[in-house]
């Protein structure tokens, strides 16, 4: 496990180029959470909370596919948002979340590990330790 510091992903995310246009964050908890709260500020843009469930503590699937734990938030006014994750490994639970969001809402991917061009860390294999979550 690699741990990370919250100054490393805070200078990367005020480093990331986010797209223009963007009304507001939607992150995917639990693991979400934290990182679409921190995106949301870098943006100043407003946040809302999704929760599903797909991966248990050792990351391995619990589930055939991921399960909805809340509703899905009113979006309002929203038309181009943010769907935030911690990490980006199989993108089931990313694309689960994206097909409960109204169909009419550009929704962008943003991640802050994984192996694909919208995660902020790419180059680190394996699970990370973040700062924020107690093991």
């Amino acid at each position: 496990m690699t741990p990370l510091d919250l100054t490393t992903v805070t200078t990367r995310l005020a480093a990331w180029s986010f797209p223009a246009g963007i009304d507001g964050v939607v992150g995917i908890a639990s693991g979400g959470v934290v990182p679409a709260a921190l995106v949301a500020q870098r943006l100043g843009v407003g946040m809302k909370v999704m929760a599903l469930n797909y991966r248990d503590e050792a990351n391995e699937p619990r589930f055939t596919a991921p399960k909805l734990l809340s509703a899905v938030p009113d979006l309002g006014a929203w038309r181009r948002v943010l769907l935030v994750d911690d990490v980006y490994v199989s993108g089931r639970s990313w694309h689960a979340a994206r097909a409960l969001l109204p169909a009419s809402v550009e929704v962008l991917p943003f991640v802050l590990k994984g192996k694909v061009d919208f995660a902020l860390i790419r180059e680190i294999d394996g699970c990370v330790q973040w700062p924020w979550k107690v093991q």
